[in-house]
């Protein structure tokens, strides 16, 4: 299993489990729990989730499927803006928490930018962070005027990642915030990694992905995966698709595919407004 290094040393899973819209439906929690659980069982340990997720359904049904394997995950989770403030993320954070029957969460992030001031999540994360309830914390969705100003902060230079909207076709960050991150040894989680599988329709991606003998999907996870830094997170509920998400990892793209991706998805040359979803 390939690993990124978080910047105290830590090392977890380059590939992990997203979880946006899992544990919305009934109907398909069974297959949700069995896909985690496969998950698991292949060594994708790394968890992500949000309690704005369902409002706390993907974290109860994560909880369902960890229990009893609590120490093999490594559980993220992230705080809505509007409480992540000093008392608001403690509270969130305890929330989080009883829903994925733990006592901890391995990092906790705060979702996106809002109102309350840098200064009073940090306070709220490091207060988490020595009362045991996380073991590391970072943020998600801040581009590189937020980071720098994080940065200035107390507690704010010490985030263990930022979870970005990248993928072959959201490369705007490799123009200043991918570079001012690594400088700082800060990784990035990718969400979205196959654009909510609207990359998987691309023709481009699909002609050089079946002269590969491998899927579209395969070939966009395995760009991301080039990258030493980077932690992708794709969201999927259903066994087999997982086990193509996994089969990824063993894709190893030459310098020749990876040009051919440059032609199909061109680098950006100016700096670009964050990406989001």
């Amino acid at each position: 299993m390939k690993q990124v290094t978080l910047p105290g040393g830590e090392r977890v899973p380059a590939l992990g489990m997203g979880t946006w819209n899992i544990g919305d439906h009934r109907h398909t929690r069974a297959e949700e729990i069995a896909t985690l659980q496969l998950g698991l069982d292949l060594g994708l340990r790394l968890i992500d989730t949000a309690e704005m997720y369902g409002e706390g359904l993907s974290e109860s049904l994560i909880g369902e499927a960890i229990k009893g394997r609590r120490d093999e995950a490594f559980l993220v989770s992230k705080v809505y803006p509007h409480n992540a403030s000093r008392k608001g993320a403690v509270a969130a954070c305890e929330r989080s928490l009883r829903r994925l029957g733990t006592d901890r969460i391995d990092l906790y992030l705060l979702h996106w930018r809002g109102d309350v001031p840098f200064e009073e999540t940090m306070e709220a994360f490091m207060a988490l962070r020595q009362a045991g309830k996380i073991r590391h914390f970072g943020v998600s969705n801040l581009g590189l005027a937020d980071m720098d100003e994080l940065w200035e902060v107390p507690g704010g230079d010490e985030v263990a990642a930022n979870q970005l909207l990248y993928n072959l076709s959201r490369r705007g960050i490799e123009f200043d915030l991918l570079p001012w991150l690594r400088e700082r040894d800060v990784p990035v989680m990718a969400y979205s990694p196959i654009e909510q599988g609207r990359l998987l329709r691309n023709p481009g991606l699909q002609h050089l992905a079946q002269s590969i003998g491998s899927s579209p999907a395969q070939v966009a996870l395995a760009w991301l995966l080039s990258r030493d830094d980077v932690i992708a997170i794709p969201k999927t509920g259903n066994r087999e698709r997982l086990r193509e998400n996994f089969a990824a990892l063993d894709l190893v793209l030459t310098a020749e595919q990876l040009a051919a991706l440059d032609k199909l998805f061109p680098p950006p040359r100016h700096a670009q407004p964050l990406s989001m979803l």
